[in-house]
């Protein structure tokens, strides 16, 4: 008998090595493979979690944007990591369970090609993923009311929204060329802005501003994705941004936003908000060349010689997760910098 409870109480030895592995990136398994699994890396797997580092870095960027304020709480801030890394992930969970539902994500669809959808791979029935994402989402909540208590209404009103963001993005938002529009502003007002707001109980616009260079890449990674499945998309009516801007236009569009990301961060030194440390991010500059390489041209329409298996059918999301990392890493970084220099009296 499979039932949702079957898959939640077999125990398995904690396989610390998987952890690490869908951290890093998004393992293929087997359904043998998937049975031997504890839980914790079977949710990791089921959540795409190497993607939520982005979650956490728009997160740190709130909290050190708070310190750098001289209002940092580490309560306040950890239920604000907590609540922000599991609400996107049981948003990735809602994403491939409503698409399944949908008949979106049957046969050789293209999110079934690069990692595990565990519903039509066979490895959860649509009652045990239900049962993930709901779990998850009511983990997500916890500290998210905790953090009414503290802050009020301002942030009921966050979690909300935040709330409708995740329920709401796979259908029907993604569906009208809304999804890439609502990524830009979770990973920055949302979660920065908001973040900030949380520990500091101050609403910045300044802040908000100061998250656009970093909250441009998550967006550039999702255009990249709705890239990569753009023909899959289109034949399934699903009109993201790219399918409604056109190939083309979608990967210019997103070579854009990456030199923006480079020029807003200019402009944030320039008019005195960052020190000259946040400049950092500039060398991440050198992995630009790779990027306009993939995005000048069309994706292959099969797998070049020398390009990675386990990465592919991943091509324009993959290279520009790639320099979103090093950007966001080189980010937060800066921003370190940027508070020692301040805290000396150095700038």
């Amino acid at each position: 008998m499979n039932t949702a409870s079957e898959a939640l109480k077999k125990p398995s030895r904690l396989n610390v090595g998987m952890w690490l592995k869908a951290l890093k990136g998004i393992p293929r398994v087997s359904k043998e493979e998937w049975k031997e699994l504890d839980l914790i890396s079977r949710w990791l797997i089921a959540t795409r979690s190497a993607v939520l580092v982005m979650t956490f870095t728009s997160a740190a960027i709130g909290g050190l944007l708070a310190y750098r304020a001289g209002q940092f709480d580490w309560l306040l801030w950890g239920c604000v990591v907590v609540g922000l890394l599991l609400a996107h992930a049981a948003n990735n969970l809602f994403n491939d369970l409503i698409d399944y539902l949908k008949g979106v994500d049957r046969g050789n669809y293209f999110r079934a090609q690069y990692g595990p959808q565990p519903v039509e791979h066979g490895l959860m029935t649509v009652r045990e993923q239900f049962v993930f994402a709901t779990v998850t989402l009511v983990l997500a909540l916890l500290p998210g009311l905790y953090l009414v208590s503290v802050r009020g209404e301002l942030v009921l009103q966050l979690l909300l929204v935040g709330v409708v963001f995740v329920i709401f993005y796979t259908w029907p938002l993604k569906y009208i060329g809304l999804g890439e529009i609502t990524v830009i502003v979770v990973w920055g007002p949302l979660m920065i802005g908001g973040g900030y707001y949380v520990v500091t109980g101050t609403w910045d616009w300044n802040v908000v501003i100061a998250g656009l260079p970093y909250a441009l890449g998550p967006t550039c990674v999702l255009f990249g994705k709705h890239i990569d499945k753009l023909d899959s998309d289109k034949a399934k009516h699903i009109y993201t941004l790219p399918v409604i801007l056109g190939e083309r236009n979608a990967r210019y569009a997103v070579l854009l936003m990456a030199i923006l990301q480079y020029v807003s961060t200019l402009y944030l030194v320039l008019t005195g908000f960052f020190s000259p440390a946040l400049l950092i991010v500039f060398l991440s500059f050198s992995s630009l060349p790779l990027v306009w390489k993939f995005y000048r041209a069309p994706k292959p329409a099969t797998k070049p010689d020398d390009y990675d298996a386990n990465i592919w059918p991943l091509w324009f999301s993959a290279v520009i997760f790639m320099h979103n990392r090093r950007f966001g890493g080189l980010f937060l970084l800066g921003l370190l910098i940027d508070i020692l220099l301040k805290k000396v009296s150095l700038f």
